[in-house]
């Protein structure tokens, strides 16, 4: 069976940047996801069309097609008390911040001075080539319940994603 939409795909992966540095990775079939439902990044959905179960490929993922392009405007520098007064701000802790339209966002603390923090709004993969290796574990039809909610359920039913 061909990966296709509303296919139910397991895979074993490891994703590594242009240096070679693992990033994250995925084995023992841990990894299960919905073809066609926006589960996963649209450049690796796009590769693995058409793959059939025990395939294995190696891709390059641009940031356009990943996380996309940095964006400089999500980066700003903010009072030093609009945060905890009882937590000691350190580069890269993640904080929940509210967007311009109200939306909760997740931004990443980049630079700490006396008076000011810089965070930075964007994925932290934004601007990153990404490099998969991948293996096609499984490839089934997704079940009514599946494609009502739009994600893979796991063996143990719908309290895995």
């Amino acid at each position: 069976m061909q990966i296709e939409k509303d296919r139910v795909v397991t895979l074993n992966y490891t994703l590594k940047d242009d240096s070679g540095k693992v990033i994250d990775q995925s084995q023992n079939g841990e990894f299960v996801y919905l073809h066609g439902a926006n589960n996963i990044i649209p450049g690796l959905e796009s590769a693995l069309a058409g793959q059939a179960t025990g395939d294995k490929l190696s891709v390059q993922i641009a940031p356009e097609d990943a996380y996309g392009a940095r964006d400089e405007s999500k980066t700003q520098q903010v009072p030093r008390e609009m945060f905890p007064q009882d937590v000691d701000i350190q580069v890269g802790m993640q904080f929940q911040a509210q967007g311009p339209d109200g939306q909760a966002l997740m931004v990443i603390v980049a630079a700490v001075a006396d008076d000011t923090i810089t965070v930075d709004g964007n994925h932290p993969l934004a601007g990153v080539s990404l490099n998969f290796d991948v293996e096609v574990l499984e490839v089934r039809a997704a079940t009514e319940e599946e494609l009502t909610h739009g994600h893979a359920h796991g063996p143990e039913g719908h309290h895995q994603h």
